[in-house]
């Protein structure tokens, strides 16, 4: 077992390394092979090494395009940035499909974001309640130096609640804080504001005297963001729908779409997946353009509980003639602040979509999000979702086989338009070497 040690940060980069080879089964080719994914770019290099705490090297994930992406109106080239092979694949088929019937149609329903102050109050709650305005005004008056440079920027603090939480925890209560924080993301923006209005609890005379005192037990921003949310539908009639599938008429395809999408509304197994593959689109783009994707998929699937089962984000309405596939989720990112202004993959991410502000950003999202979320339900109510996915995953079979080119060769053009698995390719391959 690896003994405890202090002092790791202070290490410069191939200490580190050393000191891994030294006590665990890396070896001496992975030291190679973490020099291999430093930058080229010296400048680039140290952007990336001071990003995170005991940094040792890159670890690339493949970037991509998803392209004829039609986005109210506006015909877009999509970054993706994703591991997962047949992602772009299957967000660039449907975004195709849709770009010839109408695209997609967003609409940014609000951008309000929540940060609370949890604290205890242990005297009379009617002072607390009465104190509670002039608190309030203190609080701006705090923060004003935090707000003004947001507050140019169209956002701000928009309103500060109370909120009596004793029925859960004795003497607990909440200073509920709603902000608008423009094209940031603004998590840094929210807890500077927190903390100063805790620092006023803190020091306030009225609520630290022989009547109560209060405790802060701790500020901070919530990742649950139920309005900040986008609203993306793509819509056309039901006759519009053949030629993803020349084995279904075009109202078969629409009558099972929505039963598979139904099925997401009832059944937790489903509901998971299914918001899975709204998420491959959304984090893709995420990750392309330096957001959070860890708050925004853990706020996704919050919102998918609110009523208190988890369901399928988005949904499908049915009329005689017209089809329409919808998704409402919250997705609260920004276009400036975090890596934006210094990853150099982020700023072109950025410049590819033209420069969005961060509204623009989340229809860009929720869009993707619905494409993969389309071809993945398409493809399993038609040829099955492993056709698609084995098909592009057969490049990783190879990879990992430590195929020569020739044999890559053979295996794709034998495999061409079948579904295989691992154990065929790799018994495929057992084959050819034994030939030879």
């Amino acid at each position: 077992m690896m003994a405890v040690f202090s002092g790791f940060s202070k290490l410069d980069r191939d200490q580190r390394i050393s000191y891994l080879i030294g006590h665990s089964n890396l070896k001496d080719a992975g030291r190679r092979l973490f020099d291999e994914y430093l930058a080229g770019d010296e400048c680039q290099q140290q952007l990336l090494s001071d990003m995170i705490e005991n940094y040792i090297t890159n670890f690339p994930t493949p970037m991509g395009v998803v392209t004829n992406m039609l986005v109210n109106g506006e015909m877009l080239v999509v970054p993706f940035v994703t591991e997962e092979s047949s992602v772009v694949a299957a967000a660039s088929k449907a975004a195709k499909f849709w770009a010839t019937r109408g695209g997609f149609k967003a609409t940014v329903v609000s951008m309000t974001k929540k940060g609370q102050v949890h604290f205890t109050w242990n005297g009379e709650k009617k002072k607390l309640n009465d104190l509670f305005p002039s608190l309030k005004d203190n609080f701006l008056v705090t923060t004003a130096s935090e707000t003004e440079k947001m507050r140019k920027r169209g956002g701000g603090i928009t309103e500060i609640v109370l909120l009596d939480k004793t029925s859960e925890m004795d003497d607990y209560f909440q200073v509920d804080v709603s902000f608008e924080t423009a094209d940031a993301m603004g998590a840094n923006f929210i807890n500077s504001c927190l903390e100063s209005m805790a620092s006023c609890l803190q020091k306030s005379p009225a609520l630290n005297s022989d009547d109560g005192r209060v405790e802060v037990i701790f500020c901070v921003l919530s990742n649950y963001t139920p309005d900040c949310k986008v609203v993306c539908q793509a819509e056309c009639p039901i006759e519009e729908l053949k030629g993803w599938s020349e084995k279904m008429s075009a109202p078969s395809f629409a009558a099972k779409f929505k039963k598979a999408v139904d099925i997401a509304q009832f059944d937790m197994h489903r509901a998971v997946t299914h918001n899975k593959g709204i998420m491959n689109g959304v984090d893709a783009v995420l990750l392309a353009t330096g957001n959070d994707l860890r708050a925004t998929s853990a706020a996704a699937h919050a919102f998918a509980s609110r009523d208190g089962s988890y369901k399928g984000l988005s949904g499908v309405s049915l009329t005689a003639t017209n089809f329409r596939f919808e998704l409402m989720m919250p997705l609260a990112i920004g276009t400036i602040g975090g890596i934006t202004g210094v990853h150099p993959m982020v700023k072109n991410s950025l410049a590819m979509l033209n420069e969005p502000d961060a509204g623009q950003l989340m229809k860009i999202a929720a869009a993707s999000g619905l494409a993969t979320n389309f071809a993945a339900i398409a493809s399993l109510i038609t040829t099955g979702i492993q056709e698609g996915h084995m098909k592009m995953h057969r490049s990783n079979i190879l990879s990992q086989l430590h195929t020569s080119q020739a044999e890559r060769e053979y295996i794709l053009e034998q495999t061409n338009g079948i579904t295989v698995s691992h154990a065929v390719i790799e018994k495929m391959i057992h084959e050819m070497r034994e030939k030879r």
